[in-house]
């Protein structure tokens, strides 16, 4: 995808980010937006663009590399699933940054979207993008998100075979072999992030 392309896809996914508020909730599900990876770096192509989306949900349901529960919705409302887009979800609970999430700059949040940002990316500003977004807190502990997903894998692998829990865990294009793939999936990610150091 060339690098003007790519920034307005990210224009366009805040606008959508910003559709979501209408949803009647209680509370919003999406609570912010979140780029990173090539695009901060001026790269052009860039093979795709990264996002994070943080959800108002407890650390325990966004397990790393998982689709959580109520996502399937937001991914076919904000077009993610048609290509040129990577995406991870995070916790509201738990730093954005991790051992895949390298410096994050948010665009969008429940305050509106970002235009310094945008701007800043669309001008080729990059020595602005820190100043304009406030910045994301530490990186998540490596040890506490390897044993929440393992924890994790193991409710999967516990639950795959009853009935209820299959029936729950399938909609939208989604069966539950995706999500115990998913699980094991991000349980060795992060596993082989912390045999490497990268933790």
């Amino acid at each position: 995808m060339r690098y003007r392309r790519a920034v307005e896809r990210l224009r366009q996914l805040a606008q959508a980010c910003e559709q979501t508020r209408r949803v009647p909730a209680d509370e919003p599900f999406l609570r912010e937006a979140h780029v990173f990876g090539d695009l901060l770096s001026g790269a052009d192509p860039i093979d795709h663009l990264e996002i994070v989306l943080v959800l108002n949900l407890p650390p325990e349901e966004v397990s790393w590399g998982t689709h959580p529960p109520g996502t399937a919705w937001l991914v076919d409302f904000l077009r993610l699933d048609q290509g040129g887009i990577a995406y991870w979800w995070r916790s509201h609970q738990d730093p954005v940054p991790n051992h895949r999430i390298h410096d994050p700059v948010r665009f969008w949040s429940l305050d509106g979207t970002d235009k310094g940002v945008l701007d800043a990316l669309a001008e080729r500003r990059f020595n602005l993008l820190r100043g304009t977004a406030p910045q994301p807190q530490e990186r998540a502990p490596a040890a506490g998100e390897l044993e929440a997903a393992l924890e994790h894998l193991r409710a999967v692998r516990d639950s795959y075979w009853d009935r209820q829990w299959r029936r729950r865990h399938r909609s939208l294009s989604r069966y539950p072999e995706h999500h115990l793939w998913e699980a094991v999936q991000g349980y060795l990610d992060l596993l082989d992030a912390r045999d490497a150091g990268n933790e």
